[in-house]
């Protein structure tokens, strides 16, 4: 019947199930207790306005400040169910209304939604006395209207639904009288209507009936014994009806709250009165203490007012002859505080990236305090010299970014929460929060400078290195791997990578050929450091590359010229005074520099009075007037030279004819001419059967050296390759070359390798210069003479006198 009664109720309360609204963002539900698991309550998507995947890839879960979970969310639904059967009375006790609160929290982006679900009451529980049997004493004596003070019975119920009127069982001598302030100060009394006579009846038994306000209404029962005692003519009287204290909840054990006093007209033993409590709930029992002959109520336990913030007892004044008289104390408990507020990380992250705009949400955290009133005030806060703040939602905060971060600066925060109530003496709590900024590329790679310049010799040998550069990036990890490149540029109408080359790894410069200061003396390369990041940032550095000069070229004679076959000559005549400027010798050198300072110098004079040169003007002078005795054909054989190191010269033959006349000066050049021309031809043959012989010699021991380099390398490299094992390769001779010629060098490179069958997984590139072979003509006719051979590689040549010219 009772189960029936249940289901009847659940059904008539069904209709309130999907009474929903939101109020300042808060959904609100209606359900009756005592529903069955997986009860549906409401559509929690559709309410709050979200769809079903958002659940989903939100995490969405519940939040639970009491940690009892008795509401489950199905997010493959978007529905609310009833996880575990709700019984309003062990949840919310006599609390009217009955709210259960809780958080839908979703992340990504974090959001709070609070759900309030009203358990209704529903009449399942029947009014209990604490006894089922009653028992009081009466002495006959006791006057009309006399007061005796019955167990009220108990209704866990709420509303309509809870305890309403007292009935009693038909009698003449009594009738009921209860008071009923409120749910929690209601009393029942026995008033005798007539006075008993012992003698006639010494016990009355009546039934005593509590009925609750239920649709059915429930009812409970208790029987009670009256036995009539013989007569004591005073009752006791208390002082008040209802007795009022207030302690507060940090009163130590033994504080007196009153005392309760109550007065009999008897005297003697009829008149000493004793205290009791009648009625009290255990836990009042435990805390409180009624001292049955003074009166007096004291403390015997720890008060919590978080636990309860009122008692009730009800006493009894009771003489030696069984009169009693009744009286309620109520307690009121009043909050100290004594309760640290509770710091609740609901949902938080231990990582963002350091671009995160301002307002993204880090953390959720939820306040407690127990006390009450201003106690239960907090005021939550974080250090202000971060870039984070927190947004108050109630007892609920977000913890956001208030600015923008920076992970080169500050790589990790410990942010630290601060509570702190506003009771006297305030309490506080702190929590910390670790929050590491992950890396971002946001940090191009940085050069130590915009502009470098570099310097590289001439004539180098290609592939060597020059200049070395770095670049610095702040970030981590792959966003902070620099690669080097070249920016495609035009130099002297050739790519810039034709010139040279940048090792990716470390920023190295490297000579794809041999410069010639004479072609190129300065060009621009531009280096881009390039990080490997997504997208990748990068910046430019300029290196002005500038070719220093060598001493790579000789003087080269622009006067006098020379040509096969043509004899010239400069006449001086014999009146000539001291200072006389005979010729002058102009040369140049494509060098720069001191590489291109000349000096002149006469290296084999016929007559070492009578001629001198100027040393850096090439001017040639008469030292002497000329006399008779010295010779009419004179030959100067000048040396021009370089300040270099080593330094280079070149010569040219200056004749000087002494004359008075230009026919005897024609004379004179003739014969000059036929005794050059013979000389040049003995001259010629000589050096052609020199450079026949020497050849013949240098190919003999060229070719006798190959071979026996040959032999060796060969069996070096067998004996390498066998010894690990390796598979048999093609084998190239040695000096397997490839001459690259560029500017004025000839370089021949060689290139041996030994590799395994995996080596073309991996690349190689070994460069080493030998030395090759210069060979330079000079159309001209002058011929280059290393410095310290300059003086002994010309012979003088003997002039020849002819015979007056033919025509």
């Amino acid at each position: 019947m009772v189960a029936w009664t249940f289901l009847t109720e659940v059904h008539l309360f069904i209709i309130f199930m999907l009474l929903t609204f939101a109020v300042n963002g808060e959904v609100r539900y209606s359900i009756p207790e005592e529903m069955a698991a997986g009860s549906f309550i409401g559509n929690i998507a559709n309410d709050l306005g979200l769809d079903d995947k958002r659940l989903k890839n939100g995490k969405a879960r519940i939040y639970s400040e009491g940690g009892t979970d008795y509401i489950e969310l199905n997010v493959n639904k978007g529905t609310l169910v009833i996880k575990e059967r709700i019984d309003r009375e062990q949840l919310c006790g006599r609390i009217m209304p009955c709210i259960l609160n809780f958080q839908i929290l979703l992340e990504n982006p974090m959001e709070l939604h609070r759900v309030a679900v009203e358990i209704i009451d529903v009449n399942d529980n029947d009014p209990i006395f604490p006894r089922n049997l009653i028992q009081l004493e009466i002495s006959e004596s006791s006057i009309s209207g006399a007061r005796f003070s019955l167990p009220r019975a108990v209704d866990p119920d709420v509303g309509v639904n809870t305890l309403q009127t007292y009935t009693l069982s038909s009698t003449d001598h009594f009738h009921l009288k209860s008071r009923s302030q409120d749910e929690q100060s209601s009393f029942i009394n026995l008033i005798l209507k007539t006075p008993l006579d012992r003698e006639k009846q010494e016990q009355h038994i009546l039934i005593l009936t509590a009925v609750d306000g239920g649709d059915p209404p429930r009812s409970g029962t208790a029987e009670i014994h009256i036995i009539v005692l013989d007569a004591n003519d005073n009752t006791p009287v208390f002082t008040q009806e209802i007795y009022k204290a207030t302690v507060a909840e940090n009163a130590p054990v033994g504080s007196v709250l009153l005392r309760v006093n109550a007065t009999d007209a008897d005297t003697d033993l009829n008149g000493q009165i004793t205290y009791s409590v009648t009625h009290a709930t255990d836990i009042a029992k435990e805390l409180f203490e009624l001292n049955p002959v003074s009166g007096e109520i004291k403390v015997i336990g720890l008060i919590d007012y978080e636990q309860s913030k009122m008692y009730e007892m009800n006493v009894e004044a009771r003489d030696h002859g069984n009169n009693a008289d009744s009286s309620k104390v109520v307690i009121e408990v009043t909050d100290v505080n004594d309760n640290t507020p509770v710091i609740n990380v609901m949902s938080a992250s231990n990582q963002i990236p350091e671009d995160a705009l301002p307002g993204t949400v880090i953390a959720m955290i939820n306040i407690q305090d127990k006390d009450s009133g201003k106690n239960s005030e907090v005021h939550c806060y974080i250090d202000e010299d971060i870039p984070f703040r927190l947004k108050s939602l109630n007892n609920f905060y977000k913890l956001e970014t208030d600015g923008f971060l920076d992970r080169e600066m500050i790589p990790k925060y410990n942010i630290t929460i601060h509570v702190e109530d506003k009771g006297t003496p305030s309490l506080s709590a702190s929590h910390t929060l670790t929050l590491e900024i992950s890396d971002v590329n946001d940090n191009p790679p940085k050069f130590e400078k915009e502009h470098y310049i570099a310097y590289v010799v001439e004539n180098n040998s290609p592939g060597s290195s020059f200049f070395s550069l770095k670049a610095k990036d702040l970030d981590l990890g792959a966003n902070s791997k620099i690669a080097y490149y070249v920016q495609e540029t035009r130099v002297q109408n050739s790519s810039v990578s034709s010139y040279v080359s940048v090792n990716s790894d470390d920023g190295v410069l490297y000579a794809v050929r041999s410069f010639d200061y004479e072609q190129t003396t300065q060009f621009q390369v531009s280096v881009i450091a390039k990080d490997g990041g997504s997208p990748p940032l990068s910046s430019t550095a300029v290196i002005d590359v500038f070719v220093q000069d060598q001493n790579d070229n000789a003087p080269r004679i622009l006067y006098p010229v020379q040509s096969k076959g043509s004899l010239v000559a400069e006449m001086v005549p014999r009146s000539a005074d001291v200072g006389y400027l005979v010729t002058k010798v102009v040369a140049v050198d494509q060098d720069s520099g001191q590489n291109a300072w000349l000096s002149y110098k006469i290296m084999k004079p016929a007559d070492l009075t009578l001629f001198e040169i100027g040393l850096q003007n090439g001017e040639v002078r008469t030292l002497r007037q000329v006399v008779d005795k010295d010779s009419s054909k004179q030959r100067l054989t000048i040396s021009v030279e370089d300040s270099g190191r080593p330094s280079l010269s070149a010569t040219v033959v200056v004749n000087v004819v002494v004359t008075d006349g230009l026919h005897q000066a024609l004379l004179e050049l003739n014969d000059m001419s036929q005794g050059t021309e013979a000389d040049d031809n003995i001259t010629f043959y000589l050096i052609l059967a020199l450079v026949i012989v020497s050849f013949l010699f240098m190919t003999f021991i060229i070719i006798l050296v190959s071979v026996k380099l040959y032999t060796w390398r060969r069996s070096k490299l067998y004996n390498k390759c066998a010894g690990g094992n390796l598979p048999v390769i093609p084998y190239y001779p040695p000096h397997y070359a490839d001459a690259v010629g560029t500017g004025t060098l000839h370089q021949v490179f060689n290139y041996e390798v030994c590799m395994t069958a995996d080596s073309g997984k991996s690349e190689f590139k070994f460069i080493r210069p030998t030395n090759g072979t210069l060979v330079r003509v000079d159309p001209s006719g002058t011929e280059t003479i290393p410095h310290m051979m300059s003086k002994n590689a010309i012979d003088e040549a003997d002039f020849k006198q002819v015979g007056p010219l033919s025509q």
